[in-house]
């Protein structure tokens, strides 16, 4: 296997601390991938979702960008207060946006990315797509989770709102924001034994109602796992490529 495969690590003004990824390829289009709730940069890779997409990945039509996450010190981090989880979160976006949207699109001379993730990794995928769908032309969503109340226990505020999808979404009247949505290129899918598949098609109803044109894979005998997810990535991104 020729897969080219590049560590990073560099110190973020965002966190103040070292920040690390991995990227695999050499060049294509730009995706980012999010880790799966509490796990690590290299974790979709020892799960074999990286290879599932080896040959886009080989071929050079995908540059995959594998960022780390910080939900431990975020959303699931419940010794600080939900106002300081929601904060850290903010933090974390900002080092996806300034420092991993940026890089990747510099290194592949792309306009836009696009973002995908598993499990809780869909949440972060699908947030940034929608907040900033001026960076972000592809998402992909794999057994996505995509409420945070059942993190921050019973607190709200405006940070909450803006980072809750399934909150901001059913009120976005906002046509610059609309209008690039619809231009994006989507794909939910879920198992229908997954715990999350009322949200996605609870998601896949406000899309719906916004006439935003989407996709809502729900997969018959697939619960929430690994080996869907492998099986997803590789067929989404050819339906897409």
């Amino acid at each position: 296997n020729c897969m080219q495969e590049n560590y990073h690590k560099w110190y973020t003004q965002y966190l103040s601390r070292d920040f690390e990824m991995l990227v695999f390829g050499h060049s294509g289009f730009p995706i980012i991938l999010f880790p799966t709730s509490c796990s690590r940069y290299y974790d979709t890779k020892d799960h074999g979702l990286i290879e599932s997409a080896a040959e886009f990945i080989d071929s050079g039509k995908i540059k995959i960008y594998c960022p780390d996450e910080i939900d431990g010190q975020s959303w699931y981090n419940y010794s600080i207060s939900p106002a300081d989880r929601v904060k850290t979160h903010m933090a974390y976006e900002r080092i996806i946006l300034h420092d991993v949207i940026e890089f990747a699109k510099y290194e592949t001379e792309s306009k836009t990315v696009g973002v995908a993730g598993a499990s809780f990794g869909g949440y972060h995928a699908l947030n940034i797509a929608f907040k900033y769908p001026d960076k972000v032309s592809l998402l992909i969503s794999m057994s996505g989770s995509f409420d945070i109340k059942p993190h921050i226990y019973g607190y709200y505020d405006d940070n909450c709102y803006f980072n809750n999808p399934v909150d901001y979404m059913p009120n976005l009247k906002d046509d610059w924001f609309l209008d690039r949505i619809k231009k994006m290129k989507i794909i939910m899918g879920a198992g229908d034994e997954d715990f999350v598949l009322e949200e996605n098609k609870y998601m896949s109803s406000i899309l719906s109602q916004k006439e935003i044109p989407h996709t809502l894979d729900i997969r018959s005998n697939v619960s929430h796992e690994w080996l869907f997810w492998r099986q997803m990535f590789p067929e989404y991104l050819s339906n897409i490529l």
